[in-house]
């Protein structure tokens, strides 16, 4: 008898784009797991119609990615730990008794990459106040960062993230900015855009050269494209700089662990992320 092969994938709108597919088929080839992941490309009232049919498609587990990290948390059963104190989750696992459980990786593959690029920043200005902003702000805050510093176009998420990660993180300082240039960013050693923001050709780039400074780190959390109109700006300057494929990279070891609680195969994880660009 053959068994059914468990269904994973990704859930967001829109994630054509996705990586993540051929990142974790690699993985679940390297280790001979009957398994797949494919792309969920969800609107909005379309959740309880994909929640209904986990069972009946032998879906198991599912990962969340812009724009549902933090509505996702309405459809949980229950929350890791990271979740409940970050108010976001991007990896789903479906038990066996159909109940989900949610967890955020995200967080923990922006830490994993930081370190990945011997970055130890001191202050920090961060670009968005949504569901990736609040895992990369708590892997911030772990990190024991002297400074941060949150701009979001809607000043409420921005105060709401502010106010949680005060009371979570007594010994950093926290700033809200009412306008992009009250970020002090020639004041700050990293910035990061945490914002969907240069994701579509016609997207602004969100500062100016004279925003920008020697001894300032950029980076982006989108991958596609691989170089932002931000990090074309801050390559034109001579700065250090990275996308989020690094971060992907991590986040997606963490989720592929909770997922088959196996070790993940990293080398081979990451050398089908790096095939999935060059074939782009």
């Amino acid at each position: 008898m053959t068994l059914k092969p468990k269904l994973y994938g990704l859930v967001g709108l829109p994630i054509k784009h996705s990586l993540s597919p051929g990142m974790h088929n690699a993985a679940f080839r390297a280790l001979k797991i009957n398994a797949s992941y494919r792309l969920f490309e969800l609107k909005p009232d379309q959740w309880e119609g994909f929640l209904n049919s986990l069972k009946e498609n032998n879906i198991r587990g599912f990962n969340v990615t812009y724009p549902y990290k933090e509505e996702v948390i309405a459809f949980l059963n229950s929350r890791g730990a990271a979740v409940k104190e970050i108010g976001a989750a991007n990896t789903v696992v479906v038990e066996k008794n159909g109940k989900r459980k949610g967890f955020n990786t995200d967080y923990l593959g922006f830490a994993a990459h930081l370190k990945e690029l011997k970055l130890k920043p001191r202050k920090v200005a961060l670009i968005g106040a949504g569901g990736a902003a609040k895992a990369v702000s708590f892997a911030l805050g772990k990190m024991k960062v002297a400074q941060l510093c949150i701009y979001d176009i809607d000043k409420f998420k921005a105060l709401s993230l502010f106010k949680k990660l005060s009371a979570g993180f007594p010994k950093t300082k926290f700033d809200v900015a009412s306008r992009l240039e009250e970020l002090g960013i020639p004041d700050k050693d990293l910035l990061v855009n945490a914002s969907p923001v240069g994701m579509r050709a016609n997207d602004p780039c969100l500062v100016g050269p004279g925003d920008l400074h020697p001894g300032l780190f950029v980076y982006d959390l989108i991958y596609n494209p691989l170089q932002t109109k931000l990090l074309l700006l801050a390559k034109e300057l001579n700065l250090n700089f990275s996308n989020g494929l690094g971060m992907l990279l991590y986040q997606g070891v963490f989720a592929f662990e909770h997922f088959t609680g196996r070790p993940a195969p990293v080398k081979v994880m990451k050398e089908a992320l790096l095939k999935g660009v060059m074939k782009r």
